[in-house]
C-alpha cells in the first residue's frame, strides 16, 4: 500500500465494512469492541451505524479492499472513536492516518473533545493515544483517553479540503486502472 488515503464511507459501504470487521480475529474483535463479539453482534453494530449522524472513514489496499475503518459517534460536543485495521496491514501507520483524519474532521466541525475507550492490553490504541498527547484515565482493566480539540483554523480547513481532493484523485486513478 502506498501513502494511506483515508476515504469517507457511506451507508452503501455497509457490506464491505461488515466484511472487514468479521475478518478480525476473536482477539482483535475483543480489542476493538472491548468484549468478545460474534458475527451476528458485528452485523447488528454495522446495521445500527447512523451514517447521517456519525462519521465513518476507511482505508483500502491497492486492490480496493477495505482494510481499515474508523467510526466516530457524536455525543454532544464529544466524538467517541473506534478503529480497526486488518492484521496483515498493521505496522504501516494506517491506524494513525485514520486517527489523524478523524481528529481533523471532528475539529473542523466544532467538536471540543475526542474520546477513546479501550482495554489496557490494547497497546496499539494506547500508542496512538500517547502519541496524540491524549489524557489517559485508568479504570481497572479499561483506559479512557481524552483529547481536547482546538478550534478550526483556515489551515486545518484547507488541510481537510486537500485530503478530500486526494480521495477524489485516488478514486479516479482506481477507476482508470480498473477500466484498463
Amino acid at each position: 500500500m502506498t501513502t494511506p488515503i483515508v476515504h469517507p464511507l457511506s451507508a452503501n459501504s455497509r457490506p464491505e465494512l461488515l466484511a472487514h470487521l468479521i475478518r478480525l480475529s476473536t482477539h482483535d474483535r475483543r480489542l476493538r469492541f472491548g468484549v468478545p463479539v460474534s458475527d451476528e453482534t458485528i452485523a447488528r453494530y454495522v446495521e445500527g451505524i447512523d451514517f447521517t449522524g456519525d462519521t465513518v472513514f476507511g482505508l483500502r489496499d491497492d486492490d480496493g479492499r477495505l482494510v481499515g475503518a474508523t467510526h466516530f459517534a457524536r455525543i454532544d460536543e464529544i466524538v467517541e472513536l473506534g478503529l480497526s485495521v486488518d492484521e496483515r496491514q498493521r505496522g504501516r501507520g494506517l491506524a494513525q492516518a485514520m486517527f489523524r483524519r478523524a481528529m481533523l474532521h471532528a475539529r473542523n466541525r466544532g467538536f471540543r473533545e475526542l474520546y477513546m475507550h479501550c482495554l489496557a492490553e490494547n497497546a496499539a490504541m494506547m500508542h496512538i493515544a500517547h502519541k496524540a498527547g491524549m489524557r489517559i484515565v485508568v479504570e481497572g482493566s479499561d483506559r479512557d483517553a481524552h483529547l481536547a480539540l482546538p478550534p478550526a483554523t483556515p489551515l486545518s480547513i484547507g488541510e481537510e479540503i486537500y485530503e478530500g481532493q486526494m480521495v477524489l484523485l485516488d478514486w479516479a486513478l482506481r477507476s482508470v486502472r480498473a477500466a484498463a
